[in-house]
């Protein structure tokens, strides 16, 4: 059975997502997942090549190995897409360079089923179709969907980190991720911003998001001894690279 990783997200005090190149095959996925405790898998779809062929592949190796699948969507304004990207087996979905609330809306929407969104239904290569003894009706899927899948907003920009409550406290938000190496780029653009350091935006979306219990990753690779200066920001979620 697939792992509940909206449910880990609320429960557990940290996280780890194992990231993957999106050819990585069955034995390379199971080597890397073995040196460490590890909550998804993810690959990025945004600066990597991809295909829709390969990203079945790569849900179905993670499939296999009870593993939930995240993929860092191609663009902001792709949007609309999460829906057709989760019928070809993702389990989460990471929306990149978040910065207004038409952005948000549209990812939820086309995120979810029933009344919390309005995504298509179809595709037989959907995450947990197979953890039924019998084909789901549409609303038991749709149920099972909505309890496990999980949306995240990258926050790259001064605009998010500006806005951080008034875009990620909604029903559906799973939890945010701070893109840093853009956040600097932004930083720079904007000299006139109170906020001069992506460690000063981390801290500052903290005491935003933190009295609506809305959790922060750092989405670059860390290893497990270089991350108690992140937990000091508030950043309970982290990337780590795959090694196999």
């Amino acid at each position: 059975m697939i792992k509940n990783f909206k449910q880990a997200v609320k429960t557990k005090d940290e996280l780890v997502l194992l990231t993957c190149p999106i050819d990585i095959t069955r034995s390379q996925m199971e080597v890397a997942l073995g040196n460490g405790d590890y909550d998804a898998v993810y690959f990025d779809g945004q600066h990597t090549p991809i295909s829709d062929d390969k990203i079945v592949a790569f849900c179905e190796t993670a499939s296999a190995l009870n593993m939930p699948a995240q993929m860092r969507l191609t663009h902001t304004y792709h949007s609309y897409l999460v829906g057709r990207f989760c019928d070809f087996g993702l389990s989460s979905i990471m929306v990149p360079e978040v910065m207004t609330e038409e952005t948000v809306v549209e990812a939820t929407e086309y995120f979810y089923y029933g009344t919390l969104g309005r995504r298509s239904w179809g595709g037989g290569a959907r995450a947990g179709m197979a953890q039924f003894d019998n084909p789901p009706t549409r609303l038991e899927y749709a149920k099972w969907w909505n309890e496990q899948a999980v949306l995240v907003l990258q926050f790259e920009s001064v605009e998010a980190v500006a806005n951080a409550r008034k875009l990620a406290d909604r029903p559906g938000i799973d939890y945010v991720a701070f893109g840093p190496n853009d956040l600097t780029f932004s930083l720079e653009r904007h000299s006139n911003f109170p906020l001069k350091t992506a460690e000063e935006c981390f801290l500052n979306v903290a005491e935003q998001l933190d009295p609506v219990g809305i959790k922060r990753c750092f989405a670059i690779n860390t290893k497990p001894d270089g991350r108690d200066k992140l937990r000091e920001f508030g950043i309970s979620i982290f990337w780590e690279g795959a090694q196999y």
